[in-house]
């Protein structure tokens, strides 16, 4: 499907649907703030962009809306489209910008007017009575908004900042098509259910207390899940030829203007004093690394070296930002730095990608990778940014690897490539990343000596798999709905006595398992056989053992899957090569 739609010069243009989305989405925002202009007129109006999956605007007004305000707004919005409105766009001076949006009571944009460059073109964009300060672009009609749905309400500062007021943002989405916004619906209600929040309260997994906003407790069965995860981790990377460091979480704050962070990442760091002097808590774990390869010399004959670190750092996050596992506050990356000359760079990328690869399929994700470019506010010479950039493309091509370019958005040390990727209900997350880097080496001086005798400059690789262990394990619960793989279980066996006549040898039952190496729990409360298994369900535990009179006579247990499925009288020896095959597949090389 071909959309037609208008920027701010005026000019009309063709995209393809649904690549250009965000043109209609960012209609349908516009399509929102006309409608409660109609319905609140003193309603102050802030920003209104597309985004992700959506869009929102920000507004200011006097009352607070409910979700009977959104159903009534929506239906105004449905009124707006029928009209067909035509959108048309118009440029105006600063001084007739400034005073068209005064004298519509529109004190935020007069704002947002005043902060843009001397030089800036100030477009506007009207359907029908509404006129909203706008960079476009947007559909020709408001007719061409087939489908949507507005979510809720939400506080937001003005900009982002906790010194500003706090406004109202309205969610909401649109489609192309009623077929489409059905379907994304249903995603969003399997969304619900798969909550790792919902989820990780029921499983007893970990926990998040008002004493500590955005600081996540992990229980007993959420750091089975943990370990479990960063033992896989650990071996993973002994055999990828890694060695492992603990690097402090608080190092003096001079350390952070040497590393460039202070610059780039001030507002987002947490600051202490010890003995007078001035110390930061750690948002990254790549100073730190620099630190320990420097040491002690050397050689070129040591490269690659390949340095990983299960890292805790603290970032400062607002607290509307907070999520679950998914934004918190303190985290654990799954960090290397990789050391190498410049002629390794290829091959070490191809070996990177390789183990992102391994870790990815065993989880069941697929992904995409994109190569971000220099942005902005980098370090560094343009020289150093080319070559890093070219060698990452080469090395992608070199393995058939497909990828997109996402101009501007590297490191400001350094281009990367980001996995995106893709959970069991189609929604995507940025995880992985490998960022290649030739800033830091120099900032710390660090050096190697080379085959002819003198200190040469290596090129380091920073570069993490599962991103944030905590985020890495609230997208994992939502992944697997909860219903982890047999390896990756909190408790992969619970053993179900139907009496206490059958406590006994469901007891050795549960010992033999213990012994055999699994995680074991067994249940021999004088409870109804039914009541134990669907509280076993409930905790959806992949394997339960129901122990009966036949089975303790004849020395076997019957088995009831997660799924349902049954298997009867089976000897515990088979049980237990069942169990080793079933996890031995799941890690299969």
């Amino acid at each position: 499907m071909v959309i037609k739609y208008i920027n701010s010069n005026g000019e009309i243009l063709e995209g393809e649907y649904p690549e250009n989305i965000s043109v209609l989405r960012h209609t349908a925002s516009h399509i929102l703030a006309q409608a409660i202009k109609r319905l609140y007129p003193n309603a102050k109006l802030a920003i209104g962009p597309s985004i992700e999956n959506g869009f929102y605007y920000d507004i200011d007004l006097d009352n607070r809306l409910a979700e009977e305000d959104l159903i009534k707004l929506e239906e105004e919005m449905k009124k707006i489209i029928n009209e067909n409105l035509k959108i048309e766009v118009f440029s105006l001076s600063r001084e007739e910008a400034i005073k068209l949006m005064t004298e519509k009571n529109e004190d935020y944009k007069v704002e947002l007017i005043n902060d843009l460059p001397e030089d800036a073109k100030i477009s506007f964009y009207k359907q029908g009575e509404f006129v909203d300060l706008c960079a476009g672009p947007h559909l020709l009609y408001t007719k061409g908004v087939k489908a949507y749905k507005l979510f809720n309400v939400t506080g937001a500062y003005w900009r982002g900042s906790e010194k500003n007021k706090m406004l109202q943002r309205i969610y909401g989405t649109a489609f192309g098509s009623k077929d489409e916004l059905v379907n994304y619906l249903n995603v969003l209600e399997e969304a619900k259910k798969r909550d790792h929040r919902k989820l990780g309260k029921e499983l007893d997994l970990f926990m998040i207390s008002d004493e500590g906003p955005g600081f996540p407790f992990f229980l007993p069965k959420g750091m089975v899940l943990r370990n479990t995860l960063e033992n896989f981790w650990r071996k993973e990377h002994v055999e990828a030829g890694y060695e492992e460091i603990k690097t402090p979480i608080i190092l003096n704050e001079e350390l952070w203007h040497n590393s460039g962070h202070w610059d780039h990442y001030k507002e987002n760091m947490y600051f202490t004093q010890i003995d007078e002097g001035n110390y930061a808590i750690k948002p990254m774990n790549c100073p730190g690394g620099m630190l320990a390869y420097r040491r002690k010399l050397h050689s070129y004959k040591d490269f690659p070296e390949r340095v990983a670190e299960l890292g805790l750092v603290h970032r400062h996050e607002l607290s509307g930002a907070l999520h679950g596992l998914m934004r918190v506050r303190c985290f654990t990356q799954d960090d290397a730095h990789i050391f190498m000359t410049r002629d390794q760079i290829k091959s070490e990328i191809i070996n990177v990608v390789s183990l992102i690869d391994r870790f990815y399929k065993i989880f069941g994700f697929e992904y995409r990778i994109e190569l971000s470019t220099r942005p902005e506010n980098s370090m560094g010479s343009e020289e150093d940014w080319n070559i890093a950039t070219e060698t990452l493309k080469e090395a992608l091509i070199s393995i058939n690897r497909e990828f997109e370019i996402n101009e501007g958005d590297g490191a400001f040390y350094g281009p990367k490539l980001d996995f995106k990727l893709k959970d069991s209900i189609g929604r995507e997350w940025q995880c992985g990343t490998i960022q290649l880097d030739f800033q830091m080496p120099e900032k710390f001086d660090l050096t190697y000596v080379g085959p002819d005798g003198q200190k040469h400059r290596p090129v380091m690789i920073h570069r993490v798999i599962l991103g944030s262990i905590e985020r890495f394990i609230g997208i994992l619960i939502e992944h697997y709905a909860g219903a982890f793989p047999l390896w990756l279980s909190p408790v992969q066996v619970k053993v179900l006595s139907i009496t206490e006549e059958h406590l006994e040898y469901s007891k050795e039952v549960t010992e033999k398992l213990k012994k055999a190496g699994f995680r074991v729990e067994l249940n021999g409360e004088n409870d109804k056989i039914g009541y134990k298994i669907r509280q076993a369900q409930l905790e959806k535990i992949p394997y339960m053992l129901v122990i009966g009179k036949k089975e303790v006579e004849d020395s076997v247990v019957s088995i009831r899957l997660r799924n349902g499925e049954e298997i009867n009288q089976i000897s515990i020896e088979d049980l237990i090569q069942r169990l080793n095959d079933e996890v031995a597949k799941s890690l299969k090389k």
